[in-house]
């Protein structure tokens, strides 16, 4: 990847901090994607990015990060060419694959409509049935076993029992992305873009992914939020509104040297809050030597009988001198809180950011829920699992329940909550707490707003100034308590989630984890994985993310067939 300015981090073999401006207006052409100047803004006139300057070498994998809502999506449409961008130049080759991180645009398609192969197929059945027209023949372009590669390529991908006359609406959206990863291996383009393509992928889908990744050979960008892909990758490029910041290593470098970033930014931030304390001390003290010495030069004044009319004009002179002493002690204190400001709108929020539940009362242990040969059925004739389950849940275990898309996961989750009851075996349980966060994050009304939401927690009757306190500290300033939840981002909604937890200190005996990561962005996921690290008590989780389940301590697992 190319840019036009940069500076080398001393003591770090290959990291490289990238600014997006650039001083060139030349364009290498031999690069598989060159961009220049690319700018994007919504028709509401707001600035998505603008300025952008970056390409991309021959054979580069980059994984792709930046908040919600910077514009990595939008980045990936104009690059595929779904998208214009408001100014600049996009160079890229003809044969871009991208893989969309939605595919609601494809539901009247069939899958071999949806893969561009409909035409050649259609080509290849009218050639066999005797229409060997030179259009047809041009359509085909030698690419007589199509069908066979393609339904291939479905097989590979764990879809063998859709024809390609299967309709794209009729699957699941793991199902919809599987498809598009086969495509892949039909087309085999020179460039692949993806977004977030684990989204939807269960844990064999994922696995299936990553090596396929590990193996690939086209140049590749990937956007995704999962940290076990994006570790993959050996370079990481982050956006924000005005800059790409290339990274010369995998998630856990990236992960690494933003936190050393952090830390010297936070550094920077303390001693400018130390130097402003300095500068009202020092103003402080100047102003009472003043004050002391114009009292001492009065009375002095005073007693060698110096007029009034002269002990007046005095006195002015040494209240001018004093208000200008004044003055550039207050221009000094302003420059330095000017600066420090600017310091804190670099730090990211996340950093800022700390929760703290309180260690549950249940004693280590303790035996919360025994399973013994459970099995469900939505209809009586069919159980939901092969065989039997049985399990135990004690206070402190992490457990995570695996198995694949439709294997009852929630199920079994809504079967411990006591929002089923098994048809078969026994459910005993004893008295405990629990919250459950789903990935629509459910505790929250989405007919309230951020305000009227943590006064519904507020069962502690908190006075206000607390309350808005809380709120401050979850990243919710007064600018925003108006806003509707319905209008929050995932990531958004987890935070208040927590922050709602906080204000009424509700900390649960368990924590009901069912993929609370989709759809967050990076500093999201890892506010969340910091939680529930530090938290004490017990978690059941249902998650596809390997990372974060590895991140939260998970010992024990239930597997379902």
């Amino acid at each position: 990847m190319l840019f036009s300015q940069y500076c080398v981090c001393r003591s770090l073999p290959f990291v490289i901090f990238f600014t997006s401006f650039s001083t060139s207006n030349s364009i290498d052409y031999s690069m598989p994607i060159s961009i220049q100047q690319i700018s994007y803004i919504h028709p509401d006139k707001e600035v998505l990015f603008s300025d952008l300057n970056f390409s991309i070498n021959k054979g580069q994998r980059l994984g792709l990060v930046g908040n919600n809502g910077c514009g990595k999506s939008t980045l990936l449409q104009i690059i595929a060419g779904q998208s214009a961008p408001s100014s600049g130049i996009v160079v890229k080759p003809e044969d871009i694959y991208y893989i969309p991180q939605h595919f609601g645009q494809y539901d009247s398609l069939t899958i071999a409509q949806a893969l561009r192969i409909d035409l050649k197929q259609q080509a290849l059945h009218d050639i066999l049935a005797g229409d060997a027209s030179v259009e047809n023949f041009n359509i085909l372009n030698e690419d007589w076993n199509i069908e066979e590669r393609s339904t291939a390529s479905l097989d590979s991908w764990g879809l063998r029992e859709f024809a390609l006359s299967y309709p794209i609406n009729l699957l699941s959206g793991g199902e919809k992305t599987r498809v598009f990863l086969a495509g892949i291996e039909i087309h085999n383009p020179s460039v692949v873009l993806m977004d977030e393509p684990t989204n939807h992928l269960d844990l064999s889908g994922r696995q299936r992914l990553y090596s396929w990744v590990e193996k690939c050979r086209s140049t590749l960008l990937v956007v995704s939020h999962d940290r076990t892909l994006l570790n993959l990758l050996p370079e990481i490029c982050e956006l924000d509104k005005h800059q790409i910041t290339y990274y010369g290593g995998n998630y856990e470098f990236y992960k690494e040297q933003k936190t050393m970033m952090q830390q010297a930014l936070q550094q920077r931030i303390d001693e400018k809050e130390k130097a402003i304390k300095l500068a009202h001390k020092i103003a402080r003290e100047t102003a009472e030597r003043r004050d002391k010495q114009n009292v001492r030069g009065e009375k002095a004044n005073i007693k060698k009988g110096i007029p009034r009319i002269m002990l007046n004009a005095l006195q002015n002179k040494s209240e001018q001198s004093t208000s200008k002493l004044s003055s550039i002690h207050q221009e000094k204190t302003e420059k330095l809180a000017n600066e420090r400001n600017q310091l804190r709108s670099s730090l990211s929020p996340a950093t800022a950011l700390k929760t703290d539940f309180s260690r549950s009362p249940l004693h280590t242990g303790k035996i919360l829920l025994t399973a013994e040969d459970i099995n469900f059925s939505y209809q009586s004739e069919h159980l939901l699992w092969h065989s039997p389950i049985s399990f135990q849940v004690k206070s402190g275990d992490r457990i995570t329940i695996e198995g694949n898309n439709g294997s009852g996961k929630t199920t079994l989750l809504k079967l411990i909550t006591g929002q089923l009851q098994p048809c078969t075996g026994s459910l005993t349980k004893a008295k405990f707490t629990y919250i459950y966060l789903n990935q629509e994050y459910s505790i929250i009304d989405d007919c309230k707003s951020i305000l009227e939401q943590a006064y519904a927690f507020n069962i502690r009757n908190l006075p206000g100034h607390e309350l808005k306190t809380i709120l401050n500290r979850y990243l919710f300033p007064a600018t925003v308590w108006d806003k509707s939840c319905q209008k929050l981002s995932g990531g958004e909604k987890m935070r208040l989630a927590f922050c709602s937890l906080m204000i009424s200190n509700n900390t649960p005996d368990l924590f009901i984890l069912d993929e609370p990561t989709n759809n967050l962005d990076i500093q999201s996921i890892e506010i969340i994985t910091s939680t529930i690290k530090n938290y004490t008590g017990t978690v059941i989780a249902i998650s596809h993310d390997s990372y974060f389940i590895k991140e939260i301590g998970i010992e024990q697992r239930i597997l379902l067939e």
